[in-house]
């Protein structure tokens, strides 16, 4: 590993040179099947052709502006999202994390606009919302806060999936302006809360006039069988952040709001000079065509429920695995002990997985896979398992 790098990452000891639908190759040419597609990002897979020429042609014409002038395709992208997502308006920006930060100052000049001097934002237990310091912050996890104290002002925590706790402080604050939430936490271990969860918490963010924020990030762009995990609840928030799959690997995140939220930015309020560059949204553009048009969310959700089946009927009587848990293409195994050597032992088997929350193997496969390579998946995982216990 070169020394020029920062020790951020504790890196696996491989180097991929290319990729084709699910599989890589290293510089070895040794082939791995891809069962996390770089974080739920590549969903459409490795070296997509649509995505290819959408990168090429623009590449050609037109990279960068700047927010100072009108982009043609931002303005385009932006009324398809809104228009897929019930939404009113879109801020583009570069990252997940990016998207969270307007997320989150929406909700701050929201709340000053209505005199709250202090505005606080409820966030949750084993949560992952990024690593600037207010995303992290945020974040439900003491391990990515620890040493970057102090941290920033302006959350109140409580347990995910506990509707109960959100209750108690709706009736003593007076400052909350906000909730935000994954539909599916995904760092936290793909824990899946109940049915009517978000729906009663848009009940209270109601009756408080609080804005239910979503973190999108992992769970969008088709990932849990919708193509914004919230549908499934059939409810809308009034903010949704997006990244990750909404770019296939071309750096894009997205601040979507509707009603009061839509209406809170005014011009010097929050910019990006990257965000929504011609590039990046063309791509964002190839991604909705594939996805539409293959019906991939649909697909998503029926592969979800193969591999559900599937791990279901190899693992669930085997000791030592305590949940299968599954949203779409969203798959979380958890063991009774840490099992983050699996993913070496993965990787020495030619398998790309993750191992989160400690002993949670997580499985994010690209939503395109064939039903053969869905098997292979679970043939692979069950036998990683299996020998590890």
């Amino acid at each position: 590993m070169s020394d020029a790098l920062m020790t951020t990452y504790n890196r696996l000891p491989v180097s991929f040179s290319r990729g084709e639908g699910a599989w890589l190759w290293d510089t070895q040419e040794q082939r791995y099947l891809d069962a996390i597609s770089g974080i739920a990002v590549c969903g459409l897979g490795h070296a997509h052709p649509e995505i290819q020429r959408a990168i090429c042609d623009q590449a050609g014409s037109l990279l960068h502006t700047s927010n100072i002038y009108r982009i043609a395709h931002q303005e385009t992208l932006g009324e398809r999202l809104c228009a897929i997502a019930s939404m009113e308006r879109v801020f583009f920006a570069n990252s997940g994390a990016e998207a969270n930060e307007a997320a989150i100052k929406i909700a701050r000049l929201f709340g000053n606009r209505k005199g709250i001097k202090n505005p606080m934002i409820i966030v949750m237990e084993q949560s992952f919302h990024g690593r600037t310091l207010a995303t992290l912050t945020a974040t439900g996890n003491r391990k990515v806060q620890a040493g970057f104290e102090p941290l920033v002002q302006g959350f109140v925590r409580v347990p995910y999936n506990d509707i109960q706790a959100i209750e108690d402080i709706a009736g003593k604050s007076g400052n909350v302006v906000a909730v935000l939430v994954e539909p599916v936490q995904g760092e936290g271990g793909i824990n899946i809360p109940d049915d009517d969860y978000l729906n009663r918490i848009r009940e209270i963010c109601d009756q408080q006039d609080w804005l239910m924020m979503l973190d999108e990030i992992q769970t969008g762009m088709g990932r849990t069988g919708k193509m914004f995990s919230h549908q499934h609840n059939g409810c809308l928030p009034d903010v949704m952040t997006l990244a990750k799959g909404l770019g296939n690997g071309m750096p894009i995140g997205a601040c979507l709001a509707r009603g009061a939220a839509a209406e809170v930015f005014a011009p010097g309020n929050h910019g990006s000079t990257f965000g929504g560059n011609p590039l990046a949204c063309r791509v964002g553009h190839s991604v909705l065509d594939v996805i539409e048009s293959a019906n991939l969310c649909d697909r998503a959700a029926e592969l979800g429920a193969r591999m559900q089946a599937g791990f279901e009927e190899r693992l669930s009587t085997l000791e030592g695995v305590t949940a299968i848990r599954v949203a779409g293409l969203m798959i979380g195994i958890e063991l009774d002990r840490p099992c983050g050597e699996l993913v070496t032992q993965a990787l020495q088997n030619g398998l790309l997985i993750n191992v989160t929350a400690e002993r949670v193997i997580r499985l994010l496969p690209p939503l395109i896979i064939s039903d053969e390579i869905c098997d292979e998946i679970i043939e692979k995982v069950v036998a990683l398992i299996s020998n590890f216990l």
